[in-house]
Parts: structure tokens; sequence; C-alpha cells
């Protein structure tokens, strides 16, 4: 018995489909370490050179500049917005899904690092003119530098919400 061979656009879409369920797009690129700038030069003219996972990246794993490498595009083909693809941009960030190697890193699939954790004691402060309090309170939520975080005070019980400090204290304002 002698099959069939399947035809070339059943191939592509079953590939695309399995791209669609794998939940990223494939990097169309050729590894630049294992060519040297010079020749890639010369054989095609240049491309886009960019960093994607070189081994699966779980959830809440920092991203390390080891779990990546550097490939470059191939000629004509560009990579799709609103991923991230420098080392300035991925270096020290947390994967929030699972990033598989060979694959483009969405930027909605990266955060900061969490600065203050939900449940760690910090330092509230409320800052007015001349006038500064201080409290201790617990977070009820995990935040980077910059986030609004619901804390509790340990005091009164109350609950409050302020920005997370660049020094992990938080500053509530009046509401």
């Amino acid at each position: 018995m002698m099959a069939t061979p399947i035809s070339c656009s059943a191939f592509r879409r079953t590939a695309l489909v399995l791209a669609l369920v794998a939940g990223a797009m494939p990097a169309f690129a050729q590894e630049s370490d294992n060519q040297s700038a010079t020749q890639i030069a010369s054989s095609q003219p240049a491309g886009e050179v960019v960093l994607i996972p070189n081994r699966v990246i779980y959830p809440g794993e920092t991203i390390e500049l080891a779990a990546l490498k550097q490939v470059t595009l191939m000629a004509g083909k560009h990579k799709p917005d609103a991923v991230a693809t420098r080392a300035e941009e991925l270096n020290g960030k947390i994967a929030k899904r699972t990033l598989l190697p060979g694959r483009y890193i969405p930027a909605t699939a990266i955060r900061e690092a969490w600065l203050v954790e939900q449940g760690a004691a910090v330092q509230v402060f409320f800052i007015a003119g001349g006038l500064t309090i201080s409290a201790t309170a617990v977070t009820l939520q995990p935040g980077a530098a910059g986030d609004l975080v619901k804390v509790r005070n340990i005091d009164s019980g109350k609950i409050l919400s302020g920005t997370v400090m660049a020094d992990g204290s938080i500053r509530v304002s009046a509401s």
C-alpha cells in the first residue's frame, strides 16, 4: 500500500494550527553564532538581530541573558509588533507564562520584578507640605516600582492604596 504525500497547503495549515495552539509564533531566523557577521553579510542582506529563548522559561522565572540566544532574522522577515527582542527589554524581567525556545517573546508575557511581595511588612508614608506621617503596613498585593497597591495599616486595620516607591516603601495620598 502506497502512502500519498501531504500537499504543501495542508502541511502549511497544520503548521499554522500547531503554532496557534502552542500560543506563540516561531521566529523565522538563522542562528548568528553559527555564522560570523561577515559570512551573513556576504551571503545575503543583513537581517534584524533579535533575542529568543534557547530553553523553556517557566512562569515566575527571572529571565537571564544566558537563557536567551541571539538570532538574525532571514532577509525580508521582520519581527511582529508587541514582542520583546532586546536585552534591555528582557534581562531581569519575570516570565508571566511559559516561554518556548525558538519563539518570539510577547511583551504581554513578561513583567517587572516585584519590589514588594504580598504579605510583606512595609513602611507607608503620607507627605503633605512639611507634614510627614509614617506607619507600618502589610501589603495585600505584590507590586513593582510605580504600581498602585493596597496595604493594611497594622495599627488601625484600615486599607489604603499607595504607590510603590523605588526604595520599597509605599506613598499614600489624601483621598
